[in-house]
């Protein structure tokens, strides 16, 4: 029976008894009949002729060190959509999620590197599950279903307080026995040591399938930064993966080095994109720094036991020889799984994590 989620256009014209929920600084809670009634609040000063349920309350300040709750629900429900628009440095601002009452969270995130965002820097994203729109309004369209609990939180690890704008739609609904819970994982290795292959995912033990790539990759050496291959290690691969790309522009669905007419180009589609390029400008910002995503909306790779994911960082040197790159890479990876799963490795530090 259609239970409301998973909707499309196929079927958006179903009747559903799913319940829609939202929640912001206008509802914290997300109860029924409970929005604008807030009587202080960020925009209380700006109100003060109009009084209550003129836009008391439309955002949040966040201390340095404080962990705020986005969302405390009971479940079952889905998560549908996130809207956000964070101030400060995106890297300082840490999404968490916690499905079903577990004690370590299925996403830790950066929450620019959750919204394409890696470098701290503005670019259009235009995509399914993550679209980013100006000035700073980060989307989300990733469903995260749940059984008994949702739990999301927000840190601010930066040593100045930071105001967030945000809206979590979802919806109160039975959840199939087959639908799995989304994980998403950062990583990042400055530099990459030579001749060492990047680890975008390891350690992924249970039943899922793996569906989004976001790198946030810094060149340190002049020239083409992107021969190197993608590796999925599916269900007891060892040695050699059962999934080997021909190449990171071929992965990220681009080809011959994202070139026209000898520059780069940006695109940002449904499912691949390049909507970022940094480029040096002549003094202080010296490196190249790329933004890129690659959504397996339509192809998911499907694991029963476990999973690892790996990428080279390969250039050219003389004599029309691959160059093994030392390059600051970061990764932001998707995937939907059964639940236990392995705990994470430990975030980075702050200084770690620092686009510098």
């Amino acid at each position: 029976m259609f239970n409301g989620l998973n909707l499309h256009l196929g079927n958006l014209s179903l009747l559903s008894r799913a319940k829609t929920r939202s929640l912001s600084p206008e509802n914290f809670s997300g109860e029924k009949g409970k929005g604008g009634m807030a009587t202080e609040g960020t925009g209380a000063q700006c109100a003060r002729d109009l009084g209550q349920g003129w836009k008391i309350s439309p955002s949040v300040k966040i201390a340095p060190g404080q962990v705020f709750e986005l969302a405390d629900i009971a479940g079952p429900g889905a998560i549908q959509q996130i809207w956000m628009t964070p101030t400060g440095n995106w890297r300082f601002s840490i999404l968490r999620v916690y499905w079903d009452g577990e004690e370590t969270p299925s996403i830790e995130v950066p929450i620019g590197d959750f919204f394409c965002m890696g470098w701290c820097k503005y670019a259009q994203v235009n995509s399914l599950p993550v679209c980013v729109n100006p000035g700073s309004a980060f989307n989300c369209y990733w469903e995260m279903p749940f059984r008994t609990h949702c739990r999301m939180t927000f840190e601010n690890i930066a040593a100045e307080e930071m105001v967030l704008y945000y809206q979590i739609n979802y919806t109160l609904t039975e959840v199939p026995d087959e639908a799995a819970y989304l994980h998403a994982q950062f990583r990042r290795t400055n530099p990459l040591p030579y001749k060492q292959d990047y680890t975008l995912l390891d350690g992924v033990r249970g039943h899922g399938h793996y569906v989004g790539t976001y790198m946030a990759w810094g060149v340190n050496n002049t020239g083409w930064w992107g021969e190197g291959e993608i590796k999925f290690y599916l269900d007891g691969d060892r040695e050699w993966p059962t999934i080997c790309g021909t190449g990171t522009e071929d992965y990220f669905c681009g080809s011959y080095n994202f070139d026209r007419e000898g520059r780069y180009t940006e695109f940002s589609t449904a499912y691949s994109g390049l909507p970022q390029v940094i480029r040096p400008d002549g003094t202080y910002q010296s490196q190249q720094r790329f933004g890129l995503y690659r959504w397996h909306i339509m192809d998911p790779i499907r694991f029963e036991k476990d999973l690892r994911v790996t990428i080279q960082a390969l250039g050219w040197r003389s004599g029309g020889r691959y160059l093994p790159l030392q390059d600051d890479i970061a990764s932001t990876v998707f995937w939907y799984q059964s639940e236990p799963h392995a705990p994470f490795p430990k975030l980075p530090g702050k200084d770690e994590l620092e686009v510098v």
